[in-house]
């Protein structure tokens, strides 16, 4: 039992502490910057009404992982996986393309770096940690039973040793190592492509030519700084083309109301990204789409557009922009 008069005392600060690493990992589990927030927040209930039969046998890290993870587990019951629109069918074009829209929970909602990643750490270690919340990582994780997913996550992101997530749990080295060999054949089989780190100077060369682009809404400025395989995605809509000239297409034709945007920039999933502010007839410049850049040898390779105003919020963003 703990009996520390000092550490229940401090047991609010001491719980609080691990907060931005628990929103990490159960980003991680569940896909979702705010099913995550929700998760962390009934971990930390948890671990406040249970702390007096605490009795000290594992760490207050390692107890709040294994209260973090059947948290997880008991929100993922339900068959749905969140996704991106390019894991659940063809790309359309132009021409072809259709607006069907699905709820929230279908998909993979982005995630400002500074909630789940100690940005200020070493730069090897953040790097790693950008890597780990990229988009494509966590769809894929996403296809992975869930005690599969939290087996790759602690030891493979978070570098436990099988002992210890044998522990948390409360399974066997040897039941771990085999969830762990699977959760990595299946993770291989979904092709995660290398991206450009974000640190690096030409990705922020790119991202200047990218912004002055966009805003003037320069259609060539903007196709010289996209990859031709470019691809673009707007959920919650399942539609994705591919190809620079269908991102250029559906700028200047269905995507018009673009024109006249300001973008406010922003890091989420690892990588660059920007609150798009979208001209509204009020004259202000209202949310429309935190967009997700990501870049591969020196150009755009994904433009992800979510269409979800009310993370803006979330984001900490203003509610409005004047023009």
């Amino acid at each position: 039992m703990v009996t520390d008069q000092g550490v229940m005392e401090d047991l609010e600060h001491l719980l609080e502490s691990h907060r931005r690493e628990l929103t990490g990992y159960c980003y991680r589990m569940l896909g979702s910057g705010s099913e995550a927030e929700d998760a962390v927040q009934e971990t930390l209930v948890r671990a406040w009404k249970a702390a007096g039969r605490f009795e000290g046998r594992s760490s207050v890290r390692s107890w709040l992982y294994r209260i973090a993870t059947n948290v997880c587990i008991d929100m993922h019951r339900g068959p749905q996986r969140r996704a991106r629109p390019m894991d659940l069918g063809p790309s359309s074009t132009v021409e072809t393309a259709v607006l069907a829209q699905k709820p929230e929970h279908h998909w993979i909602q982005p995630i400002a770096d500074a909630r789940v990643i100690d940005t200020s750490g070493d730069p090897a270690e953040v790097a790693a940690a950008r890597d780990s919340v990229r988009l494509a990582f966590v769809a894929a994780l996403q296809h992975l039973p869930p005690r599969q997913r939290a087996v790759l996550i602690l030891c493979e992101v978070l570098r436990w040793q099988a002992s210890e997530a044998a522990e948390l749990l409360e399974t066997t080295v040897a039941s771990v190592n085999s969830a762990l060999q699977r959760a990595r054949a299946n993770l291989a089989s979904a092709d995660i492509e290398r991206l450009d780190p974000i640190a690096e100077p030409r990705h922020q060369e790119l991202l200047v030519r990218y912004v002055d682009a966009f805003e003037r809404y320069d259609m060539d400025a903007l196709a010289a700084v996209l990859r031709e395989d470019a691809v673009i995605s707007m959920p919650p809509f399942d539609l994705w083309l591919q190809g620079a000239d269908q991102v250029v297409g559906w700028m200047i034709g269905p995507g018009i109301g673009c024109k006249g945007s300001r973008l406010v920039p922003l890091e989420a999933n690892g990588t660059a990204a920007f609150a798009a502010y979208k001209p509204a007839p009020s004259g202000r410049l209202e949310p429309w789409a935190i967009q997700v850049i990501e870049a591969r040898e020196g150009l755009i390779s994904t433009h992800h557009n979510f269409v979800f105003p009310e993370l803006f919020e979330q984001f900490g963003l203003p509610p409005h922009l004047d023009p």
